[in-house]
Formats: C-alpha cells, structure tokens, sequence
C-alpha cells in the first residue's frame, strides 16, 4: 500500500505522523510482530511495515462496510489482521482498540500526505 505513495512526500508525512504517534506504533509494533520478537530488530523500516499495516485495514474497513467490492483474498486478510491483532489479548474490547488505532493512523498519514507537497 505505501508503494502508491511518493516516497519524499510519504517519508515526510510518516516522519511528522510518528512526531505525535511514536507510542501508537510501537503499541502495533508489539502486536504485529507477536511471533517475531527475536528477529524484529532485524525488520529495517518497523514504521513504515507497521503504516502499511495500517493502510491495509483502513482498506479493508471499505469491504467490510460494503463501500468496495469483495476481492478474492478479502477474507483470508480479515482473518489475517484479527489473529495479528488478537494474540494474547483477552477481550474484544483490546482487539477493538487496535483495529481503531490501525484505522486512525491511516487515516491521519493520508491527511498529512495530502498536506504535504
């Protein structure tokens, strides 16, 4: 998804989003990489995996609400952002939380993106 993205321009908005929302990311960091933590320092760009991320569930969000058409792999990727999210929380409330800040932090870099020339 950040591959759409000019790359100036989304290094700038990534690096204004994380002025604000550097403990959100690493929130997210802590719960994408759940089965990786010996080998996560070795993911070069942790921020810019975890915006993608990002960007995949606010794209998502459009088919699970019905505004985009269902893909073949739609559900497969819903499945996939849940158990991501999910693992080692112990209420949905948890879970919620997280799909919300993954949908939020999207929607924030694409209004920073926009701002930016």
């Amino acid at each position: 998804m950040l591959k759409q993205y000019d790359e100036g321009r989304r290094s700038r908005a990534l690096g204004m989003l994380l002025v604000d929302r550097k403990n959100e990311f690493e929130l997210l960091e802590d719960s994408i990489f759940w089965s990786v933590h010996e080998s996560k320092d070795r993911i070069r760009d942790k921020e810019g995996f975890v915006m993608n991320f990002c960007l995949e569930v606010s794209a998502a969000f459009g088919t699970w609400n019905g505004d985009a058409a269902l893909e073949p792999n739609s559900d497969m990727k819903a499945l996939t952002f849940l158990r991501q999210l999910a693992h080692g929380k112990k209420t949905m409330t948890e879970l919620c939380h997280l799909l919300n800040l993954s949908y939020t932090l999207a929607e924030e870099f694409k209004v920073i993106y926009r701002r930016t020339e």
